[in-house]
Parts: structure tokens; C-alpha cells; sequence
């Protein structure tokens, strides 16, 4: 059993680590979390006493194997949450990170299992995230950013790389939403900007920072 806040720094070190393969730093940490160097310091010498953490001072952190699981465990009810609050009780895309924030803390497995299993076993969120199964697995998907892709290429939307509710809305303003098919038309070397089709019946223009944040079926 570990405390919502040991909770919540156990799943930003598995993010900010890139999944695992990284380490991290406490100011890093600190800003993800929006919390002070030192309150950083003094947690994860708390998960360092746990075993959920290695941490050296002044060296950067990176978790455990064992705090690889409770990381993975976090996320998987995390995102099973946010699938139930969209497809069962019809929540909108940018609705659900904030409340299923609270519902990732439940610790029943049973419960767990039991959603998984209402909820037909998943692989991805409402965002095109991967659902870490029961045993930590993720099902790897194939998928570049549209910042990455070159004209007359297309594919189909398949993830954001950003769940923040304004970014949603923006995308839901556009017409974009999964499973919507992308092609480029043009890239614009003034500003890098995207001229694009969206279901080969309207074009819009896409900007830099928005296509870093949008992947498409490889």
C-alpha cells in the first residue's frame, strides 16, 4: 500500500523517465509535480527506503523494478477509468484525466479486474494510450508524429502526445479525433506548419506545435 502523494511521484518518475528507460531528476520531478526541490528530496528518500527507488543524491532517480510495476499498476487503472468515464458514462476526451487522477488510487485488484473485464479488455484509452495489462504488458502500437511526416503521406489518427483538456478542445474544434484520417498536402518552411486533408473532404492548416502532438497509424 503506498499513499496517493507516493503514488503520484512513483507514476511521474515512470513518465518523465521515458517509460522506464531513463533517469530523472529531482528538478524535473519538482516541476511536473509543481512542488519544491526539497519535498522531492525528502520522498524519494521515502521510496529509496522502500525499495521503490534508486536514488543517489545529485545523480538523478530512476525506479525499481518493483516500482516499475506499481507504476504500470497505477497507469492501467488510470486509463481503464478513462475508458469506462467516455464509453459508459459519456464523459468527453478532455473530461477524464482529472477524475480518473482520483479513481487510479482505488487499490482493490479485484476491482480492477473486474472494470477490465466490463470494459471487454481494452488495449488503448480514449486517448490512444496503451492499458498496461493485469502483468504490466503494453501492446506496442506503430505510429510517428504528423511533425515527422512528409507530403502526400497519411495515416489515421492513433494517439495525441498531449491530454490536456485545451488541446482536446482545440482538436474537437478541428474535427480531429481518432480514427480520423490525415493526409498531408503541403509543409510550410516558413513556420513549419502543415497544410493537411482531414477525411479527404476538408483542409485545414495545422501548426508546428500541433502536429508534435498528434501521432498517425504508421
Amino acid at each position: 500500500m503506498y499513499s496517493f502523494a507516493e503514488e503520484n511521484y512513483i507514476k511521474a518518475i515512470y513518465k518523465l523517465s521515458d517509460n522506464g528507460n531513463q533517469e530523472v531528476n529531482t528538478n524535473a520531478i519538482a516541476d511536473a509535480l509543481e512542488t519544491k526541490a526539497a519535498s522531492v528530496t525528502d520522498m524519494l528518500r521515502k521510496l529509496s527506503a522502500k525499495d521503490i527507488v534508486n536514488y543517489v543524491r545529485y545523480k538523478g532517480v530512476s525506479l525499481t523494478p518493483a516500482g516499475e510495476r506499481v507504476a504500470l499498476q497505477i497507469i492501467r487503472k488510470h486509463r481503464l477509468w478513462e475508458t469506462f468515464l467516455v464509453e459508459k458514462l459519456r464523459f468527453n476526451w478532455d473530461q477524464v484525466h482529472e477524475v480518473a487522477e482520483e479513481l487510479e488510487h482505488i487499490s482493490s485488484s479485484l476491482l480492477t479486474r473486474r472494470l477490465d473485464e466490463f470494459l471487454g479488455y481494452p488495449k488503448f484509452d480514449p486517448h490512444g494510450d496503451p492499458i498496461p495489462s493485469e502483468t504490466g504488458e503494453m501492446k506496442p502500437k506503430k505510429q510517428r508524429l504528423l511533425a515527422e511526416m512528409e507530403i502526400n503521406e497519411s495515416g489515421l489518427v492513433v494517439g495525441v502526445n498531449d491530454s490536456q483538456p485545451l488541446f482536446l478542445q482545440y482538436l474537437d474544434k478541428m474535427g480531429i479525433s481518432l480514427g480520423s484520417s490525415i493526409r498531408i498536402i503541403d509543409k510550410i518552411p516558413y513556420d513549419n506548419s502543415f497544410e493537411i486533408t482531414l477525411e479527404e473532404k476538408k483542409n485545414l492548416l495545422i501548426s508546428s506545435e500541433v502536429s508534435k502532438n498528434i501521432f498517425l497509424s504508421a
